[in-house]
């Protein structure tokens, strides 16, 4: 397949005010497309709108959204069609963790996790699904982890949110052959980002790739259109084969070993980690 022609197109980021979300901005302004900026910190989507504008001239859209709140993706598309803004990218980075043991955690946390990190994901895929699929050369690029390729002790709602990503995508990957719409997981590992400072105090110990890394991995998928989902880094896709290997009890014991040996999962952990958007 021809690599994606980014001109003439707009893509919506979530979570672009920083980390993968704000990469993920700067490399498709630089090939060519416009933007939609969405997250909760208006002052740095401004920032990085001007940015772009400056640095690439194409148009780029700030605009100050909750994702922790319902119905987010519809009321995030009514708002683009009231402007004139056709749609025909979207990145669903904006995402956050819980990171102590399940009994110990805020409900409020967990309701607020889910609602962003599945509910809203999806209220946003088809608020946009439809311009997507008709513009022709369209993409859908949804955020996963590594977390979700096996159950996570001490992030056990974070892991399940992350599973549900992975397979909600990769069956509309399926749904998408023939449209032109090109369809992918993404599933990042360590990367220094806000989201891992904060994870149990920075305790969680191994090798981080940058978010300018995680997002090569993607567009460079993207461009060639196999794969429904991809890993980022050799390492995590070694990682991401490993539960296939083994029984469903021994990956679950693996990685709660893991979890135990870097800090995370109620040894010291520090709560809710800020989102990559929201924060």
């Amino acid at each position: 397949m021809a690599a994606v022609d980014f001109t003439d197109q707009c893509t919506v980021v979530t979570g672009a005010s920083s980390g993968i979300g704000a990469a993920f901005a700067r490399e498709l302004a630089r090939r060519g497309s416009d933007l939609v900026l969405v997250a909760r910190r208006l002052d740095r989507l401004e920032a990085l709108a001007e940015e772009l504008r400056d640095a690439h001239g194409v148009r780029a859209t700030p605009i100050a959204l909750d994702l922790s709140l319902p119905g987010a993706g519809r009321a995030l598309a009514a708002d683009l069609g009231d402007r004139g803004i056709p749609v025909t990218g979207l990145v669903n980075n904006a995402g956050f963790g819980t990171d102590n043991l399940f009994h110990t955690e805020d409900p409020a946390a967990l309701s607020d996790e889910i609602t962003v990190d599945v509910a809203n994901l999806v209220d946003l895929t088809r608020a946009f699904i439809g311009p997507l699929r008709a513009s022709g050369n369209g993409i859908l690029v949804n955020v996963a982890s590594m977390a979700a390729y096996s159950p996570t002790p001490g992030m056990a709602v974070y892991g399940a949110c992350k599973a549900f990503v992975l397979s909600f995508t990769e069956a509309l990957w399926y749904e998408s052959r023939g449209t032109g719409l090109r369809v992918l997981s993404l599933a990042p590992g360590l990367t220094r980002t806000e989201f891992f400072d904060d994870l149990s105090g920075g305790a969680y110990k191994g090798s981080y790739e940058t978010p300018e890394q995680v997002v090569r991995t993607a567009l460079r998928a993207l461009d060639r259109g196999r794969r429904p989902s991809v890993q980022s880094g050799r390492r995590n896709a070694l990682a991401g084969r490993l539960p296939r290997l083994v029984t469903r009890r021994r990956a679950v014991i693996l990685s709660g070993a893991m979890s135990a040996r870097s800090g995370a999962g109620g040894a010291g952990g520090a709560g809710v980690a800020p989102a990559p958007s929201p924060a």
